[in-house]
This record gives C-alpha cells, sequence and structure tokens, in this order.
C-alpha cells in the first residue's frame, strides 16, 4: 500500500519539474536527509538546509530563504510550520510530511495520514514512492525511522549482504544487520559543525552505492566512516551509562549539553534492548531539557500532553517516539508526571 494517491504523487512530480531553484528544508535525521537526497538526485536542482535548532519551521527561516532566492520552497518531514513562515517567504510551499495532519493555509500539503490516520508511513518512503530511485537510500530513511517499507523485499534481493530477507522487525535491521551500521553513519553525518555537516552532506549526495561507504571504496566513504567512528566513542561511553538507568518500568537517563546531541539514537537503541522499559533521554541545552522518548506499550502523545500542562514546554511527535523540551526548573516536576501517568497505563 502506497501512502500517498497516484494523483498526489504525480502532483509533487509535477511541482519538482516546474521549479528551476528549490530550497529543500528538512529534518535532522536519517528520514529527513533521506528524504531531500532523494528528491534532489532526482530534480538534479536546488539546495538543502537542515533543521537543527527547534522542531518546526517558523518565521527564523524566513532570512535563509531570501538568501537564497528559491522559485519554491520544500519542506520535509517537519511536523510544525507556521503561518508567520509562509507569510514571510512569499513563495509556494510544498510540505511533505508524515506527522499529525495540521490543517495551513497557503500551502500544498502531502501527508499519507490524511488519508490513514494511524499509518506509519516515513517521509522518505513518500520521497521513494515520487522518484523510484536510490532504493538504498529510501531504506535508510525508512529504517532510520524504525519502519520497514513495501519495498524491503526488493532491497533483499538487491542487496541481501546488507540486509536478510529473515529480518521482520525495524529494530533488527537497525541494530543487527549491516544496513544498520549504514543508517548510524548517516545518522551522525549531521551532527558537528556546521561547514563540515554541509561537507558529509555533499559527498554523500554524490554516491551512487553504499558500498562507497561501508566498504570504504572513495575517499568521500573513508571520510564518512571516520567521522562516524570518532563520534561513536563518545556515543558508546553514554549508552553504557544510560543502560545502567533501568528502574521499573522506565529508563531516564540525562547528560549536559558539553556533550553532542544523541538522544534520539539512544533512545532508540535503549529501546531495543530495554523494550519493556518507556525510555526517556533528556540533554541540557541552555536553560531547557531536550528529549527523546520512546515506548512500546503506551500512546507517547496524549501522555506528553498531559506531563506539560501548565509547564514551560512543548512536546509531540508519533504514537511511539517523541520529542520534548522543557524548562530546566519544570523537568522534575515533568518526569514525576510522566512517571505517575505511565504507572496507570
Amino acid at each position: 500500500m502506497k501512502g500517498l494517491t497516484d494523483e498526489e504523487l504525480d502532483a509533487i512530480r509535477k511541482e519538482l519539474r516546474e521549479c528551476k531553484k528549490p530550497l529543500f528544508i528538512y529534518d535532522d535525521d536519517a528520514d529527513g536527509l533521506t528524504s531531500f537526497l532523494l528528491l534532489y538526485r532526482w530534480a538534479k536542482e536546488g539546495k538543502g538546509i537542515v533543521v537543527k535548532s527547534k522542531p518546526m519551521v517558523d518565521e527564523s527561516f524566513a532570512r535563509r530563504v531570501e538568501g537564497y532566492d528559491p522559485d519554491k520552497v520544500v519542506v520535509l518531514d517537519m511536523a510544525v510550520i507556521t503561518e508567520e513562515f509562509v507569510e514571510a517567504v512569499k513563495r509556494p510551499v510544498i510540505w511533505i510530511d508524515h506527522h499529525q495532519p495540521l490543517k495551513l493555509e497557503g500551502v500544498k500539503y502531502f501527508n499519507p495520514r490524511l488519508h490513514q490516520a494511524d499509518i506509519v508511513y516515513p517521509t522518505s518512503n513518500i520521497c521513494y514512492d515520487v522518484v523510484q530511485q536510490d532504493l538504498w537510500l529510501a531504506m535508510v530513511g525508512c529504517v532510520g525511522d524504525w519502519h520497514l517499507p513495501w519495498f524491503t523485499k526488493d532491497f533483499c534481493k538487491q542487496y541481501p549482504d546488507l540486509l536478510d530477507a529473515s529480518v521482520k522487525t525495524p529494530d533488527d535491521a537497525l541494530f543487527k544487520s549491516k544496513l544498520g551500521r549504514l543508517v548510524h553513519i548517516v545518522s551522525f553525518l549531521l551532527k558537528g559543525e556546521t561547514k563540515d555537516m554541509k561537507k558529509c552532506v555533499d559527498f554523500l549526495s554524490k554516491m551512487q552505492s553504499p558500498y562507497e561507504i561501508l566498504n570504504q571504496e572513495t575517499e568521500a566513504g573513508k571520510y564518512l566512516v571516520k567521522k562516524y567512528e570518532t563520534l561513536s566513542k563518545d556515543y558508546r561511553k553514554l549508552l553504557e551509562e544510560a543502560k545502567k538507568k533501568a528502574d521499573g518500568n522506565m529508563l531516564v537517563f540525562s547528560y549536559q549539553e558539553d556533550k553532542m546531541s544523541y538522544t534520539s539514537e539512544l533512545s532508540n537503541e535503549l529501546l531495543h534492548l530495554f523494550p519493556d522499559k518507556l525510555v526517556v533521554i533528556a540533554r541540557k541545552k541552555g536553560d531547557a531539557m531536550r528529549m527523546s522518548l520512546r515506548c512500546s506499550w503506551c500512546v507517547l502523545p496524549p501522555l506528553i500532553d498531559e506531563a506539560l500542562s501548565g509547564l514551560r514546554g512543548r512536546g509531540g511527535g508519533h504514537e511511539h517516539a517523541c520529542g520534548a523540551d522543557v524548562h530546566v526548573d519544570d523537568f522534575e516536576e515533568f518526569m514525576g508526571r510522566v512517571k505517575r501517568l505511565a504507572s496507570a497505563q
């Protein structure tokens, strides 16, 4: 089953064909990055901007749009776009996403959940349906978003050494296969200094095979693996610390902002290791605690909404994978509420 109708997929293709200088704005994870790469490599035009500072596209991005002066803006894998952004950019905005649907005037909006409210269909899956090329990039995005897409069998046939056909769950694909290693490498490319991140994305945009990375067949591939291996040392240290924090039906781990942000990656791997836990990974950033929450046995968005009531914070995402920010002074109260609400499930 495809997430969008054939008419919607044709409409996206038409939008891309009819622009000469698109600006792609995408989320800072494997799903967002590969969604950009899939469309960019197909359109052979444009530029990408990754969203790292906040989980939304607001008017603060308007200046960057003006600086590039695109003829069209394509927003990928972002749960929120503000009205102020749409009004400020004064250009056509195409929004392709898979989070909880939102109504916003002045954009062309494509979301599988408009057709089926509970469908799991990453943005990279939608983009692959549009372009029908670069299977390996699409698979990286989908598995990175905890999903085995409809083209998994095709991938296993084309790359049997990267993913065995016997693998039936996304977490096994992510943590027990060579494909999983590739997903982690791609995810880590978006970390670190902006200049280096752009260099890594540029390298990846020109690669024709996953083996350029996994087998380090090119200098670019060697560079990406070296960056990953350097960052993964800190990541593994944090993972070992976090594994000690399992307690009852929860695992809560927090760390300071002097470390790189690994909250999403840590929460995914810890959920794989502790599938019976509600996992909360928090990183202090300024006066906020930025969190990734994962749970296989409870629906997170309503729990987070209730826990945030009256506090300085925000949160949201998917049923079993969410992000949240809360003021440092409210963090203890927030976590107390989360624990009480989770225990009542």
